[in-house]
């Protein structure tokens, strides 16, 4: 197994054990855009278990030298993508900067918060990607700014078609710890679901909007 496999998979355990991912195909949950989900996935919780966190900062560490070299600068996305991208600039000993999901309504109005200079590289660090949108945004927020951005990093997708060609579109890369097709594996063989639902499971990933269970 490759290393990014046994990462995917391993995260795919710890989110699982901590309930950072609920799976409840029979009784889905509703997002805020109205599409019915049979997974709900809150990684902020991941920052309550120290060795979950550590696991998290090394992966995005690793992730980051081998697909993209090291930036000279690490951004975080507001908000679930600030603590874990703070984690892993003290890792690489780089500066962290983040950015926010609207202009600062006072004061300098800014959308980048923390020190750049225009030119330099940056690798964004994210802690979920579903549709893509919200994480293109901070990318164009960044190029917008002067900045050359390497590329993306998440700790989970849900593997949307959609996701895919927004960042294709965008020319910009991306890599992720783990991922739905991971999930999905790890979950049953760990009985966390049955198998009977593992196609319906597979069908909304597929087709969100037109998903019922």
């Amino acid at each position: 197994m490759k290393i990014k496999d046994e990462r995917a998979f391993k995260l795919a355990q710890l989110l699982l054990q901590i309930k950072a991912i609920k799976l409840q195909p029979t009784k889905p949950f509703t997002w805020a855009s109205g599409i019915q989900s049979p997974i709900y996935c809150d990684n902020r919780k991941t920052l309550s278990y120290p060795s979950v966190r550590t696991f998290i900062r090394q992966s995005f560490s690793d992730l980051i030298i081998e697909h993209f070299g090291k930036p000279d600068i690490i951004a975080g996305v507001a908000t679930g993508g600030i603590p874990h991208g703070v984690l892993v600039a003290q890792e690489l000993g780089i500066p962290f900067i983040y950015v926010r999901s609207s202009p600062k309504g006072h004061g300098m109005g800014n959308m980048i918060e923390g020190d750049f200079q225009e030119g330099e590289s940056v690798v964004v660090v994210e802690d979920l990607i579903s549709t893509g949108g919200s994480s293109l945004k901070a990318v164009e927020a960044l190029r917008e700014a002067g900045l050359n951005v390497k590329g993306l990093t998440a700790i989970f997708t849900y593997g949307f078609e959609d996701a895919f060609n927004a960042f294709r579109d965008a020319k910009c890369p991306f890599e992720t710890i783990s991922n739905y097709d991971a999930l999905m594996e790890q979950a049953i063989q760990e009985k966390y679901i049955d198998e009977q639902f593992l196609d319906s499971l597979l069908e909304w990933r597929k087709n969100p909007k037109g998903w019922q269970n």
